[in-house]
This record gives structure tokens, C-alpha cells and sequence, in this order.
């Protein structure tokens, strides 16, 4: 499957109903879950690999995964946002197992995680679990991240190696009532890291 067709594909997902401004659920855009899912299928890291999408929201990336062929699994704390991912997989076709709980207490054995998880901009350091957790859930992590984070995911995830670094640039609609504009852009960087030897 080539990346637009996914992307295409992925534009037909169901979004949050009443997203929670606590959580910072946003929508991830379709092309840039192409973009992360597309990068990995290409590394080898999707089709025939335990994957897990942490903090799947209402299943964007869980659903790419298992498109392109991933056993793949979704987790997430909200359970209204697990009962759209559901409804989605449904319409896709596809085979994922959900999992509500939070991503600190969430235990598995994975080849691949995948995620976009919060920027801490409503309540900082909440991307820090996700990050903290991808490590030892797995040896290979894809995660979409504020560009203003960038010297902090290094720090953070350090000894581990960050091989791929891509800048991009993240429309996020209005959503809540302190937004302003019809859609702002952030520049966010989508990071791929191995877990260190």
C-alpha cells in the first residue's frame, strides 16, 4: 500500500465525540498518521510486528498499523474514546485488541510503539509517562512531538538512539474555546528511537 492511499484511507476514521481538554485529545491529522505509520512500514517495523499504539485516542495509528499488517494494540484511558476506536476497527475490518488503562500501568512485550501522545501544553510533563513507558514496552519507538520539545525528548530518552528525525508541520483545528483561529499550525518533530543495547 503506498502512503497516500493510507493516508486516503485513514481520512475516513471516526474523531473524538467530545474530546477532553485534560488529555489533550486531538485529532492526529491523516497525513501525518500516514506519515509515522508509512516511515515505519518501510523500517520493517509494522507488517508481521507486535505494535502498540499508546494513547490510541479514537484509533488513527492503531488502525494503520493494522493495515499494513501489524498485530497490533490500542491503549488508552478514556473509555469513550476506546468505544469509537472500536466502532472504526469495525468499519475497517481490522483485528486490534483494546486495552483501557493508563499508559503507567500498562504491561506488554512489543516489537514496535507507536504514539502520538500529549505535548504537556495543558498540564506540563504529561508526555513524559508515554515516553518513559515506550522504552520499556518495546526497542522501537515512533512518536510525534512539539518541535519546542526537541532538546527535551533528547535529553530524556537518552542513552537511547533517535535514527530518524522528520519536521513537520501539525493543523490542529478548533477544538476547545480558547482557540482562536479556524486551524493553527505547530511545528512538531516525528521521531523514530531504538532502545539502547
Amino acid at each position: 500500500m503506498r502512503q497516500r492511499k493510507l493516508e486516503m484511507l485513514l481520512e475516513k476514521v471516526r474523531r473524538f465525540e467530545r474530546p477532553f481538554l485534560k488529555l489533550e485529545q486531538y485529532v492526529t491529522p491523516p497525513r501525518l498518521a500516514a506519515k509515522l505509520l508509512y516511515l515505519a512500514y518501510m523500517k520493517g517495523d509494522i507488517e508481521g510486528k507486535k505494535v502498540v499504539d499508546l494513547g490510541c485516542g479514537t484509533g488513527i495509528l492503531a488502525i494503520g498499523s493494522a493495515l499494513l499488517e501489524g498485530v497490533t494494540t490500542g491503549v488508552d484511558v478514556d473509555n469513550q474514546a476506546l468505544d469509537v476506536a472500536r466502532i472504526n476497527a469495525r468499519e475497517f475490518d481490522v483485528d486490534i485488541t483494546w486495552v483501557n488503562s493508563s499508559v503507567e500501568e500498562f504491561q506488554g512485550d512489543f516489537d514496535t510503539i507507536i504514539m502520538n501522545p500529549p505535548f504537556g501544553a495543558q498540564r506540563k510533563g504529561q508526555d513524559r509517562p508515554f515516553l518513559k513507558r515506550a522504552f520499556l514496552l518495546g526497542s522501537t519507538v515512533y512518536m510525534i512531538q512539539n518541535a519546542v520539545s526537541e532538546s527535551f525528548v533528547r535529553t530524556f530518552s537518552a542513552p537511547n538512539l533517535i535514527t530518524d528525525l522528520v519536521r513537520l508541520k501539525f493543523p490542529i483545528a478548533h477544538t476547545f474555546k480558547f482557540h482562536k483561529k479556524e486551524i493553527t499550525y505547530i511545528d512538531v518533530i516525528l521521531f523514530r528511537m531504538e532502545r539502547a543495547a
